[in-house]
């Protein structure tokens, strides 16, 4: 049997790429509803601020863990 392709480098770098984008989007999404909740109801804006950086870091600990995780289980060569 013949092999077709190989695959040479670190399939860790692409796994993380993939799993930045979640995130990404996760803090991008949590802003935009931060935003929008201070513009509609600008007295709340000191309550909703503090869930908006909840979030955010909760969407940023998914990214830290992406970056960690191919480490963990990758294979060592």
């Amino acid at each position: 049997m013949d092999v077709m392709a190989e695959l040479v480098g670190s399939i860790g770098s692409v796994g993380y790429g993939l799993a930045a984008i979640g995130p990404g989007i996760g803090v991008g999404i949590v802003w935009a509803a931060y935003i929008q909740a201070t513009a509609r109801q600008p007295e709340s804006a000191g309550l909703t601020r503090t869930y908006a950086f909840l979030g955010a870091a909760l969407s940023e600990a998914l990214a830290l863990i992406g970056l960690v995780v191919p480490f963990i289980f990758g294979t060592g060569n």
